[in-house]
């Protein structure tokens, strides 16, 4: 399968149109952005590292029934995934409070939710990825009630199936974003499963693995990348 047109360029991924209609190339960049572009840099093979990461976790994702855009890594930097319609709206799932939750409610970071807290965002850059709730999905018309039901279900079995699986890889998930889109199938996941999307904190000692290192200048950024993908079997 070949690229033969940049159908869209984001903060980390390119998106290419193929020479079959129903299928995408998406291209993972080295880019890192945090708090909506403000604050910009590189992370050395970042975008091998998630390519590699989030094919292994749509795969165990398409193992356990859920469906998602993924077909197959083609290198490197490439993955070859279904044609969406990427619908408005970020998912976030919450098992711990972190980020702009503590900031926004109090809660002391680190401390384990009740229960799972799902969040929706409006996808907008410029709006800077607003909180909107299922009466805004409705009334924005970003997508049905059914559509929403849908995602709502599927992204606590997604959690389900992370937190158990990264637990096992003595990670604890603390919280992630997900995108859904359309497709002849109906609703199914898209975009990426990193430590670009997640929150992933070493099970033992609470390092953070992910890209809070990059938000909070923490240092060695790469090398938790590469530790996550170790952890998981890639490298």
């Amino acid at each position: 399968m070949k690229k033969t047109e940049l159908l869209y360029e984001g903060k980390a991924k390119k998106v290419y149109k193929t020479e079959d209609e129903n299928f995408y190339i998406i291209e993972y960049k080295d880019d890192a952005t945090a708090f909506n572009g403000l604050k910009r840099g590189t992370i050395h093979q970042k975008g091998v590292l998630n390519n590699k990461i989030s094919a292994i976790l749509f795969a165990l994702l398409e193992r356990n029934n859920i469906p998602t855009h993924y077909v197959k890594k083609l290198s490197d930097r490439e993955m070859l995934v279904k044609k969406v319609e990427i619908l408005p709206l970020e998912v976030l799932v919450r098992n711990y409070a972190a980020g702009s939750l503590s900031k926004r409610l109090g809660i002391e970071e680190g401390k384990k939710l009740k229960t799972t807290v799902l969040e929706f965002c409006y996808k907008s850059d410029e709006l800077g990825d607003p909180m909107i709730n299922e009466y805004h999905i409705e009334a924005m018309d970003l997508a049905t009630k059914e559509e929403v039901e849908t995602i709502k279900k599927m992204s606590l079995k997604i959690n389900d199936i992370l937190s158990e699986y990264f637990l096992s890889k003595d990670i604890i998930l603390v919280d992630f974003k997900l995108e859904f889109g359309r497709c002849r199938e109906g609703v199914i996941l898209a975009d990426e499963i990193s430590p670009d999307t997640c929150r992933l904190w070493d099970k033992n000692t609470m390092e953070k693995l992910d890209k809070d290192r990059f938000r909070r200048d923490l240092g060695n950024v790469e090398e938790a990348y590469i530790e996550i993908l170790k952890r998981l079997g890639g490298i």
